[in-house]
């Protein structure tokens, strides 16, 4: 998560914004290579390993998060126990994610960016006209195309990676980045997102990462520790506890000072 990263990542998302923004029919021209006039469909959606491939892709990718979001439901039963992984890990990770593949995508974009999937446009038999990556003004109601839920949870994996040591640091981010290469080029086989879409995704997830890593690891005015995110989660979740267990008829009074 460093700054030569950072931009790598925004030149790409320049060139590929100003190309495709320019020419829009890029993106049909990329789709129609998975497409088949023939049969008039993608003909990859029509395979089973290929449909169990891209539900295993999220299983991969959210098997990354358990550990993290256990820590977390534990955590909230008995916040008088320490977190049962680093602070900083669970906050990064379920922060990281929530944003990038949950409000970002499926709360904010793809319900008032009205771009149709790619199976939807005239171009592919669809009922609706293809618009550009930049034009929220699509036919579509809800669910749209812009931008992939899918590829950025499965950029996303670019979260454990930045966790994993030095040494095998470089690895782990080329891994992340060929999963989410692979999983965004299923999605696109499967006329589920132009490749704009995926696109998006994949830089969206970066940014989120490496700004909330700045803010948690490495900015000296925000840095936080593990203590403090122990300490912060058991203020939290005290009070729920405490309720619960004077219902059990034992008081564990107020939040302990930490």
């Amino acid at each position: 998560m460093n700054r030569p990263a950072l931009i790598v990542v925004l030149v790409i998302a320049i060139v590929v914004g100003t190309v495709f923004g320019l020419h829009p029919e890029l993106d049909l021209r990329l789709s129609a290579q998975f497409y088949d006039p023939a049969t008039k469909a993608f003909s990859l959606k029509a395979s089973g390993f290929a449909s169990f491939s891209r539900f295993a892709a999220m299983w991969i990718a959210w098997a990354f998060a358990v550990p993290a979001i256990v820590a977390l439901v534990f955590k909230m039963f008995r916040p008088d126990r320490p977190l049962l992984i680093a602070g900083r890990t669970v906050a990064f990770l379920l922060i990281t994610l929530t944003l990038s593949a949950g409000i970002l995508t499926n709360l904010t974009f793809k319900q008032h960016w009205g771009r149709p999937r790619p199976v939807a446009v005239t171009e592919f038999n669809g009922p609706w006209k293809f618009v550009a990556w930049w034009d929220p003004r699509g036919q579509c109601p809800k669910n749209c195309s812009f931008f992939s839920g899918e590829g950025a949870t499965a950029f996303w994996t670019l979260a454990p990676a930045a966790l994993t040591p030095p040494a095998w640091r470089p690895l782990a981010y080329a891994g992340a980045v060929t999963f989410g290469v692979l999983t965004s080029l299923f999605r696109m086989a499967f006329g589920g997102h132009f490749f704009t879409d995926v696109a998006a995704a994949g830089i969206v997830a970066f940014l989120v990462i490496w700004l909330v890593h700045g803010y948690i690891y490495r900015w000296p005015s925000t840095r936080l520790s593990d203590a403090d995110i122990d300490a912060a989660l058991t203020r939290f979740a005290w009070p729920g506890y405490r309720m619960l267990q004077r219902w059990r008829g034992r008081d564990v009074g107020p939040a302990p000072l930490l």
